[in-house]
């Protein structure tokens, strides 16, 4: 075991993909589009309404009566997963340094299919992710119920911003059918699911609340964001939108994961202090290779770091003030659509 822990987010700070909705428009005939509508509703639901009980990133679980009407079964949404993998730059370089330098975990609210996918891709441990637990097979509709929710899409897709009617919908029609017994018991790993997931780590590793490194990119890492910089860990926003840029004490807007490898390094060996003044002294340098030499930053990271960087602007890292808030989020929000492209760029 090391001192400190690092915890990142999959999708968005090792993935470019959103999984659930690329399974959605994959085998869902306009599933793109309802998906999009789903998190826009989700998003509501947790950042305006606050409603009880609640965890971002429930798209996950409002989705799934459409996946049993297309007949989805587990083994399709492996097979999707398995083929279809798009890595941030250098994010496998990042987790194999990791792995020699701090206890490290991937917490994410993807679908355990897709995690167990993931860490075979990038050779990580499965037994150190947290990822949200579906068991697709067990889900039953009978034909009128598969009618009734063919009759939900259309209303959805015809009336995108009638909350109400998506109120209805989930939380009192289909709640009658058969298949909320198994639904209702899903815990999706998201916002404060999350947060319980870094608890479990820090029981497990040993560590104090102040030896972590969190990473996160949309809503669903508000809550651990919120833990790590209240018990002053490192908590970063990685090509983030506004939800999680507004709990983060730093930012990173990068292509690549080798921006994120130079902050763990410094982290690793120091400590929180250390990390901060690199990146002030990041912002004003005139000789980023005289200042990574002066942090002792390892010199594979270092190497890749101006290989990938060489013909580019270096990358955005800053802490985030009300100040520069506003520039860093248009930053990032056009990185994060830049790279991941804006159908899963504008998701929450």
């Amino acid at each position: 075991m090391f001192e400190k822990s690092f915890i990142t987010d999959c999708e968005g700070p090792l993935t470019l993909n959103d999984n659930a909705f690329e399974l959605s428009a994959h085998f869902i005939e306009n599933g793109g589009e309802l998906f999009k509508i789903l998190s826009l509703y989700d998003d509501y639901l947790v950042d305006i309404v606050k409603r009880d009980n609640y965890k971002a990133g429930n798209t996950l679980k409002l989705i799934l009566p459409f996946f049993v009407c297309e007949n989805i079964k587990n083994a399709d949404l492996i097979d999707f997963s398995q083929n279809n993998i798009y890595a941030v730059n250098d994010s496998k370089f990042l987790l194999s340094y990791l792995k020699e330098a701090m206890n490290t975990y991937i917490v994410s609210t993807s679908y355990g299919q897709y995690i167990e996918a993931l860490s075979n891709y990038m050779d990580f441990p499965f037994e150190n992710t947290f990822y949200t637990k579906v068991d697709v097979d067990a889900l039953v509709l009978n034909d009128e119920e598969i009618e009734k929710i063919n009759e939900f899409k259309q209303e959805i897709l015809e009336n995108p911003d009638d909350y109400e009617l998506f109120d209805n919908i989930f939380f009192s029609e289909i709640q009658k059918m058969g298949i909320y017994d198994i639904i209702k018991e899903i815990d999706v790993v998201g916002g404060q699911g999350k947060k319980l997931a870094i608890d479990e780590i820090i029981k497990r590793d040993g560590i104090n609340v102040d030896e972590i490194l969190y990473i996160g990119d949309s809503i669903t890492d508000v809550e651990p964001l919120e833990f790590a910089r209240n018990n002053n860990g490192i908590s970063i926003s990685f090509n983030g939108n506004e939800y999680p840029l507004k709990v983060a004490e730093i930012a990173i807007v990068s292509p690549s994961a080798i921006t994120t490898c130079v902050i763990a390094n410094i982290y690793s060996n120091t400590n929180k202090n250390n990390v901060l003044k690199f990146i002030e002294e990041y912002n004003v340098s005139s000789n980023l290779n005289e200042l990574l030499n002066e942090y002792d930053v390892d010199s594979d990271i270092k190497n890749k770091f101006f290989d990938v960087f060489k013909d580019e602007k270096y990358p955005l890292i800053k802490i985030v003030n009300e100040n520069n808030f506003g520039d860093i989020l248009k930053a990032s929000k056009h990185m994060r659509n830049n790279i991941r492209g804006q159908d899963i760029g504008g998701l929450g």
